[in-house]
């Protein structure tokens, strides 16, 4: 009789239903082991629409995607209409405002583009053996493109976070390859946009970004983060036609200091500059003083150092921003 295949080695057993938890498991360890090996620090997350391309140049075809994540086209029916379109009424009614839409969209595709570039050069310049405030994406297209982008076009490491879905996708070209994630639970996922991420920057985008967004807000709000987050919600043409957080505040539902959780933006250099005020206060600021008052060799070590150095039972069971306030 032939040996028996190892447990870790069954396939079928790991892909079944019995082996869920070592997959859940694996999606914490295997990429906690790639960010001590690449020595990342922390991250600033890039959260926005996957579904529209940039504009390369003036003369390109702008595109409308089929769904998040996905490399197929939508059907010409939903694609923004040509200027010949509009110019002899052969074009419909939402084909026209998508025409408008998606220039408007091309121009935060190169927003995020250059925001991710302007940050990615500043951290760069941070005194550390760490990498830090590293641009992270949800790894495909449109935004999440454009973020890799800006930071591979200045030099940077930059991270990718793909999620497996039933129709085709794929990671863009921009990613540090060491730093391409592919997760198959969009909740571990999640957990690693959250663990990381010391600063936070919406784009425009459909039911993934707002789910993203508002659970770290949700997550901020409710003090289950122990750590200060930065949010930059950017674009707030479109993000005030989306909702109305005034009407929450008017009814109740939340308090006026929760609008405090987020800054809007609607420029790279606006959006860059309450990254850099709120990182410099929350983090550096801060670690530059403990670093000259408090040299001794009984200082305990930060949370930040403990992870990336090795980490002990206590990191696995209680992430940073999942620990509640005393």
């Amino acid at each position: 009789m032939e040996r028996a295949p190892l447990a870790y080695e069954n396939l079928g057993f790991l892909n079944s239903a019995d082996g869920r938890l070592i997959r859940i498991v694996s999606e914490f360890l295997e990429p906690l082991a790639r960010f001590r090996r690449e020595q990342i620090q922390d991250t600033v997350v890039f959260f926005g629409s996957a579904r529209f391309r940039g504009r390369e140049e003036a003369d390109h075809a702008l595109e409308l995607l089929d769904n998040t994540g996905s490399t197929q086209p939508a059907p010409s029916e939903e694609q923004p209409a040509k200027p010949v379109e509009i110019a002899t009424g052969t074009a419909t009614d939402l084909q026209r405002k998508r025409a408008v839409a998606a220039v408007e969209m091309a121009r935060y595709y190169e927003d995020a583009r250059r925001l991710a570039q302007l940050l990615t050069q500043w951290a760069k310049t941070i005194p550390s053996r760490k990498h830090r405030f590293v641009v992270t994406s949800g790894g495909g297209p449109g935004i999440m493109e454009a973020a890799n982008r800006g930071a591979y076009e200045a030099g940077g490491k930059t991270i990718g976070m793909n999620i497996l879905l039933p129709f085709e996708q794929r990671p863009n070209p921009y990613i540090t390859p060491s730093l391409n994630f592919e997760f198959h639970y969009f909740f571990m996922r999640k957990l690693w946009f959250a663990y990381l991420a010391k600063a936070l920057v919406v784009f425009p985008g459909g039911f993934g970004t707002l789910d993203e967004m508002f659970e770290i807000l949700t997550l901020a709000q409710t003090q289950k983060m122990t750590k200060k987050i930065t949010v930059v919600i950017y674009g707030p043409e479109y993000w005030k036609k989306v909702f109305n957080l005034k009407v929450l505040v008017d009814t109740g539902a939340i308090s006026p200091k929760d609008l405090d959780l987020f800054k809007f933006a609607d420029s790279p250099e606006e959006a860059f500059e309450l990254l850099r005020q709120g990182l410099t206060e929350n983090y550096l600021a801060a670690e530059a003083a403990s670093a000259h008052g408090a040299h001794s060799e009984t200082r305990k070590p930060s949370h930040d150092e403990d992870l990336m150095a090795g980490w002990n039972m206590d990191d696995f069971l209680s992430p940073e921003f999942a620990k509640t306030r005393k």
